[in-house]
């Protein structure tokens, strides 16, 4: 009977959050009162889920936090931890989010000194600028194609290039894309011999700046594995005792529910800072 009433609760939350989960018709991001987009809204566009809105986001979390719940209770029948647990799941997709914009850009970090490269080579050979960004469509790597496949096609129906460089900016959503589409805009408006000049100091420095952050990174890794090795084996053996009768009994009570609490708070705490510390800074969006 309890696994019936658990499918009804987990039928009623997916009817609940549905409208939510079901796709927009008009695709435009969500934006402030001020016209600016929200820090979901550029977590989800720098992340590449383009599939993904605020709204379906936050449906997301709660239907997460809600069906991680419903497990934990029906494991411990302690309401503490069904509680903890729901909150931990329910910011699992966040932090997924996170981890998939960490590791695009990391992706993409060793890619943009190839398209300036690309992009001198066409200059050089006599190619306009317009004509240049769109030939990238067809010979940059393929995690930047389709980016500039738009941009491609954006050029050919508007033949705008200012407005085209302004959508494939928000496609690549990328700081160092911006640092290109800016120097290329700026050239394109003002004129000027020193295009290939300030593409090949770019690319150096971002070849250098990839190089640096690949050894950095690599020397703090095990400062990541260390946090979550701490912060997840105190809450496995939590939930282990749990499962006891006794152990039930004690994390059930006022004082047992005041200690998760603090638990979980500090550990929170503890893997916010570790995190930090590990973390190299990554660069802003400047000209989004």
């Amino acid at each position: 009977m309890t696994i019936v009433w658990g499918a009804l609760l987990a039928a009623g939350v997916l009817l609940v959050v549905a409208p939510w989960l079901w796709p927009r018709r008009d695709g435009s991001p969500a934006v402030t009162s001020r016209g600016r987009r929200s820090a979901i809204d550029r977590l989800i566009a720098e992340s590449g889920a383009s599939s993904l809105t605020p709204a379906r986001l936050a449906a997301l979390c709660a239907l997460a936090g809600c069906v991680a719940g419903a497990v934990f209770w029906l494991v411990t029948a302690v309401a503490v931890v069904a509680l903890v647990g729901a909150a931990a799941a329910a910011l699992a997709p966040i932090a997924w989010l996170r981890a998939r914009r960490l590791r695009r850009r990391k992706e993409r970090r060793g890619l943009w000194p190839d398209v300036c490269d690309l992009l001198i080579a066409s200059v050089r050979a006599g190619m306009s600028l317009p004509d240049a960004v769109a030939s990238l469509s067809t010979s940059v790597p393929a995690p930047l194609r389709p980016a500039f496949e738009g941009f491609a096609r954006d050029l050919a129906a508007s033949g705008h290039f200012s407005s085209a460089l302004t959508r494939l900016k928000g496609t690549l959503a990328d700081p160092v894309a911006d640092r290109i589409i800016e120097t290329l805009r700026m050239a394109r408006d003002v004129g000027g011999t020193d295009l290939t000049t300030v593409l090949r100091a770019l690319a150096a420095s971002v070849r250098a700046d990839a190089a640096l952050r690949a050894e950095v990174e690599a020397r703090q890794s095990w400062i990541r594995g260390a946090a979550v090795l701490g912060v997840s084996a105190p809450w496995v053996i939590l939930i282990l005792l749990s499962l006891r009768p006794e152990g039930a009994e004690a994390y059930g009570s006022a004082a047992g529910a005041a200690l998760v609490l603090v638990g979980a708070i500090v550990s929170g705490a503890a893997f916010w800072v570790m995190v930090r510390i590990g973390r190299l800074p990554e660069p802003r969006r400047w000209f989004a």
